[in-house]
């Protein structure tokens, strides 16, 4: 008896997607990266501001931190989707076929 669609059940199993597999939308992950980016922004900033305010030792934290922070600020933003977890597969359950209906060749009884 042929399989139907060809597939064999055993060797076999449909992927069964669930509803917290879902990724975030395109939209929902570009607001949080923009987001990021801001606070980084904003933080650099203040790091200059600091930095012209300040003196000594602190004075040269300020501006180091000001001129790394946005190489780390856009190394932030642009690590989004790829980030995601994977998702568990859970198996399909096992479906049974049923065997072959008796034989018009057999003798009556």
């Amino acid at each position: 008896m042929a399989r139907p669609h060809g597939r064999d059940e055993a060797s076999h199993s449909p992927t069964v997607h669930t509803i917290t597999g879902v990724r975030r939308s395109l939209t929902e992950d570009i607001r949080s990266r923009q987001t990021r980016y801001l606070v980084s922004m904003a933080v650099r900033t203040i790091c200059f501001v600091l930095a012209i305010v300040t003196t000594g030792w602190l004075r040269a934290i300020f501006f180091a931190a000001a001129i790394v922070l946005p190489y780390v600020a856009v190394v932030v933003a642009n690590a989004g989707r790829d980030t995601a977890e994977p998702v568990p597969q859970i198996p399909a359950p096992a479906q049974r076929e049923l065997g072959p209906g008796p034989s018009s060749n057999a003798p009556a009884a």
